[in-house]
């Protein structure tokens, strides 16, 4: 996968560029089919990660959030979406991020999360040490529970999704709401300990693969699976892996 990466780097230059020009400034915000919200700067990145694609790599899949599939002869899909986090983009937020990923017959093995305004840079690739900036990072140790630090997106799926939001519901005193992709990055640097989301699309969640991963830490679905472009869109990510052990107990006496 090193071969990718200088290709990887550039499609995040170029939507960091794009997305600098528009962040806190007026833009129209359109609602999707799904009642998310979409902007044009979410258009216009992935448009613009497209075209380098196509014009490097032709032969290459893509899958992205807004124009969809683009289905490819190499075994090779690139998977983008250009703001993980529009609502924090259009609230001026500086916690949203543009996730880059490559797979492999479904498997990710490159990820980047790229937050543009502070200029952070998450890089993963299987079977190497993740970086931040390119300085090495790992997660933290954290073998108990009740001490760990806790994330996840947004309370308001805790009434559909089950077993992980009766786990880690508002109760528990280091639990924190919000930080969509950036929560993964926070996670891989040690500064969190579980990150967990439910319904979320291959694009949401293949580029953090590698970098939880090289950074030392667990990935998986709820019952602890391997995450694919095919898997069902629950996510966990334990820094520990001493952690995901107690975690992984309490999930499977869960009816999920």
């Amino acid at each position: 996968m090193n071969e990718f990466m200088p290709l990887a780097k550039s499609l995040a230059d170029a939507a960091g560029e794009i997305l600098r020009g528009y962040f806190r400034q007026p833009f129209d915000v359109e609602t999707k089919r799904d009642n998310s919200p979409v902007t044009i700067a979410d258009r216009e990145v992935e448009q613009r990660m497209r075209e380098m694609i196509e014009k490097a790599r032709p032969d290459d899949g893509i899958l992205g959030e807004e124009f969809g599939i683009k289905h490819g002869t190499s075994g090779l899909t690139w998977v983008l979406d250009p703001i993980d986090g529009t609502k924090s983009f259009v609230m001026g937020r500086p916690t949203f991020g543009t996730l880059i990923a490559l797979a492999q017959d479904g498997k990710p093995k490159l990820g980047i999360i790229d937050q543009p305004i502070l200029r952070e840079r998450w890089i993963g690739l299987e079977g190497q040490p993740t970086t931040l900036n390119d300085n090495p990072v790992r997660t933290r140790t954290c073998k108990d529970l009740d001490h760990a630090r806790i994330c996840s997106t947004s309370p308001a799926r805790s009434t559909t999704t089950g077993p992980a939001y009766e786990i880690f519901d508002e109760t528990h005193k280091r639990l924190a709401w919000g930080g969509d992709c950036y929560m993964y990055g926070m996670l891989a640097s040690g500064y969190l300990d579980i990150a967990f989301e439910a319904e979320l699309s291959p694009y949401d969640f293949a580029a953090l693969v590698p970098i939880v991963k090289g950074a030392g830490g667990h990935i998986s679905n709820w019952r602890g699976e391997e995450l694919t472009l095919n898997s069902d869109g629950r996510v966990i990510a334990v820094g520990d892996p001493d952690l995901w052990l107690i975690v992984e107990r309490i999930m499977r006496r869960s009816p999920y």
